[in-house]
């Protein structure tokens, strides 16, 4: 059976999802620690989007395929449920920055990474004395000026839909640069820090902190409304662009279409990646 893991995590002390040999990363972890609660030697998951180093999620999406009994034997004595008494048990092997929210069997053709199709990201900022706070830091870039949401807006619109991003990612040989970006918006929330809202089909890597630190030129008044379409027009990457710190980062939410379009979808996305390798 396939099981979808619903889970979050402090990024801040890893070196990123993907295993590596010698370094704490969260897939490890959290690999690790289902060997243990399951009682099984191997045990290798799928995630929907594979965050680097210091970046956080609320809202990442993994899956596991496991046989039913071995689910089933896991509980022992437990009076839950198989599942509910997986979750319980492994957020007590779990270390504190990794809790594992809830775990379901998942429909039919359901792949964490390729039945996606959408994932948002959130990047905050902190760009007042008024609003830093010291125990969001973690979590909020402290930025030294203040910015003007109002022309990072109007320097997003320009950077909507299907485009390619060579000029914000860090190129991968025979990997794709073409994205479908949705949405790319900054409002305020109730504590006064910036909130930019993303939200694309997939990103390459250092996406998103590449259009961040694009727009915070243009929010600080260094770089013209205008400038970010012409970076991306260039479509290879600029020395003018900061990527900015991993911390400010965090997977929010990722979205998948109804039960009867996954496995459709599944198979779209993973044509397109053995096309041309994502």
């Amino acid at each position: 059976m396939r099981l979808r893991l619903d889970l979050s995590y402090d990024g801040t002390d890893f070196s990123g999802w993907a295993s590596q040999p010698t370094l704490r990363t969260v897939q490890g972890t959290l690999e690790s620690a289902l060997e243990t609660a399951l009682r099984v030697p191997r045990v290798r998951v799928v995630v929907a989007g594979r965050t680097d180093a210091g970046v956080h999620a609320r809202g990442q999406v993994a899956h596991l395929d496991v046989e039913p009994e071995v689910l089933v034997a896991s509980a022992g004595r437990s009076p839950d449920p198989p599942l509910a008494a997986l979750v319980r048990r492994l957020n007590g092997i779990l270390p504190p920055d990794v809790r594992l929210r809830r775990a379901t069997e998942a429909p039919d053709g359901f792949d964490a990474r390729f039945s996606a199709v959408w994932r948002r990201y959130a990047y905050r900022v902190a760009d007042s004395p008024e609003v830093v706070d010291p125990l969001a830091r973690r979590h909020v870039l402290a930025w030294p000026r203040p910015l003007d949401v109002d022309a990072m807006n109007a320097a997003s619109a320009d950077l909507l839909g299907l485009r390619d991003f060579a000029s914000f990612c860090r190129a991968r040989e025979g990997a794709t640069t073409v994205r479908t970006l949705k949405e790319l918006s900054w409002a305020r929330d109730d504590s006064g820090v910036a909130v930019g809202r993303v939200v694309a089909d997939a990103f390459c890597h250092n996406m998103v902190r590449a259009l961040v630190g694009c727009l915070l030129s243009v929010g600080e008044g260094r770089r013209t409304v205008q400038w970010p379409a012409e970076v991306m027009a260039g479509r290879r990457r600029d020395q003018g662009v900061t990527v900015v710190h991993a911390h400010g980062l965090t997977l929010e939410e990722v979205g998948y279409p109804a039960g009867a379009e996954l496995a459709a979808q599944a198979e779209r996305a993973r044509a397109r990646r053995e096309a041309v390798d994502d």
